[in-house]
């Protein structure tokens, strides 16, 4: 006779699907000015911060407001940056600019975004929020007529095939008044909200970046605490966004990073291999040479901003964080913002008379558009798609919108969805790599490993492809199948089957980056949650 198993559930006032800034923001704020309510937090990595990769350099602005006393309770935020230096890198040259306005950091602080979550988590778990790590939320639960009513976390213990071990342990109905999704960039079930509840028909399509990241322990003589570097320029092309950064953080660590707009056109870029090749910069190299990498992670970023914000709420919930896509892309940054959305939420939730399940909180969307977050985005709406003309159009539109304008120009820019830049392979150029040499440049795999990443061999695979006949009649032979250069962890791979090159996922390397969902040409790829608490266990990204 056939096992049955029976789902166990729990019930709360207010559900969190997200540890990361905006999450936990909201969490801490709901139980500050009311501990009556019952509030869990959902985090799919094995600790709060496990998943958490940003630069980071940290606007106090929202956390003054959320937790006034964050120095004496202790919080990571240390390291005040001194000076901001901006440079045009060429392939051997380096010249100084002007720092734009809006990347001026002048009162923020250079942080460990993870090391951040996990005090945020302590201080929510210190007001009774309930968080619990290693619960992937897979699904979510809709009441007869529609509405968002929680969410169900992932089952454990499944085979490749979808069948019980005999480990398995069935996932939990977590049900919710109001479930507040806060699960970053390219949420895989805030994207399902975005289709359910039609969210994008008043938004441009969301763009994206993937940031690209590892962190050096370097000599004490070229470390300069507090210094943060900004290039644009080499190693990409004019035509393809990005740029770097160097942040000398703590006990001379230095935060390393590209970030490379994924509007890219040509399929044989690799990000990943840009990356490396930005460190060979004579700018760069002199800092890290004597150095030991001692980190590496990689995360798609939200870069459309102002005019890709969908709406935000819905019959039992919300989109918060950067799962709605508050990150500001001209100061770099987006956890301040994260955070004052998450707080937003909350005094909503707050000011409502009664919680009632599937109520639709549209007091939210009032509230952000009375916030400093509202006109910090609108200031820069058009600074990202103006570089869509290339660098210097870029470069230049930026100075007169931000200088002469001052962000407040009678015209809006418009988005495309990035994975339709894309040109097929036969009319763009190769690019050539050079072998990395295991000191200052590395290949992915040796990089993957210091992740931490893992996930069970045996388990259901998370990265799902549509139509296998999409892969081989288009995406490799029209587009040199991209996704084994956009993905910086050696996920996809090309093999011969049958006679014919056919697509091989090694899904137990991913890092959860999200760039498949966002990049693939033919839509043909989606990323969904695997087990609770598989991943990467980022350590002090």
């Amino acid at each position: 006779m056939e096992k049955t198993f029976q789902r166990e559930s729990l019930e709360f006032d207010v559900l969190i699907v997200g540890a990361g800034p905006a999450g936990l923001s909201a969490a801490i704020q709901l139980a500050q000015e009311n501990r009556s309510l019952s509030i869990a937090v959902l985090e799919k990595g094995a600790s709060v911060g496990a998943h958490i990769l940003s630069g980071a350099i940290l606007e106090p602005r929202a956390l003054n407001e959320l937790i006034p006393d964050w120095s004496k309770r202790n919080a990571p935020v240390h390291v005040a940056v001194q000076e901001d230096q901006f440079y045009l890198l060429t392939a051997k040259k380096s010249f100084r600019l002007p720092t734009p306005i809006t990347m001026r950091n002048s009162g923020n602080y250079i942080i460990s975004l993870g090391r951040f979550c996990q005090w945020l988590g302590e201080q929510a778990e210190s007001f009774g929020v309930n968080v619990f790590p290693g619960f992937a939320a897979a699904k979510v639960l809709f009441d007869p007529n529609g509405a968002v009513i929680g969410v169900q976390t992932g089952d454990m213990g499944l085979d490749k095939e979808g069948r019980p071990t005999d480990s398995y342990q069935p996932g939990l109905n977590l049900y919710a008044k109001q479930t507040l999704f806060a699960e970053g960039c390219q949420g895989s079930l805030t994207e399902e909200l975005i289709r359910h509840f039609n969210l994008r028909k008043n938004s441009d399509p969301q763009t994206y970046g993937i940031g690209i990241k590892e962190l050096w322990k370097i000599s004490p003589e070229k470390y300069k605490k507090g210094l943060v570097v900004h290039t644009v320029g080499w190693p990409l092309d004019s035509k393809t966004y990005g740029g770097s950064f160097v942040y000398h953080y703590e006990n001379n660590l230095l935060a390393i990073g590209l970030v490379v707009g994924l509007d890219y056109q040509n399929p044989y870029l690799d990000p990943f291999k840009e990356f490396q090749r930005f460190k060979t910069h004579p700018l760069i190299r002199h800092l890290l040479e004597d150095g030991e990498c001692i980190g590496y992670g990689a995360r798609a970023l939200n870069e459309g901003g102002f005019q890709s914000i969908p709406t935000l709420t819905f019959p039992g919930g919300m989109l918060i964080g950067c799962s709605a896509g508050f990150l500001n892309v001209g100061k770099i940054k987006g956890s301040h913002t994260a955070m004052k959305s998450g707080m937003l939420a909350a005094e909503t939730l707050l000011q409502t008379k009664t919680l009632e399940p599937a109520q639709e909180l549209k007091n939210y969307s009032t509230a952000l558009k009375r916030s400093w977050v509202y006109k910090e985005l609108n200031r820069v709406r058009n600074l990202r798609p103006a570089f869509r003309k290339g660098l210097w159009a870029g470069l230049l539109y930026s100075a007169f919108d931000q200088f002469i304008l001052r962000g407040k120009a009678p015209w809006t820019f418009h988005h495309q969805p990035d994975y339709r830049a894309l040109k097929p392979a036969k009319i763009c150029r190769k690019i050539a790599y050079s072998k990395p040499d295991g000191k200052l440049t590395f290949d992915k795999l040796t990089q993957v490993y210091l992740t931490g990443t893992q996930h069970r061999e045996n388990e259901p695979c998370h990265l799902w492809v549509k139509n296998q006949k999409v892969e081989t009649d288009i995406t490799i032979p029209v587009y040199a199948a991209p996704e084994q250069r956009y993905c910086p962890a050696n996920v996809y791979e090309i093999i011969e089957k049958n006679g014919k090159p056919c697509l091989h996922i090694n899904a137990s390397n991913c890092i959860h980056c999200k760039t498949c969902d966002i990049k693939d040409p033919s839509q043909n790829i989606r990323w969904v949650v695997p087990e609770g608490g598989d991943g990467p266990n980022y350590s002090n990204l």
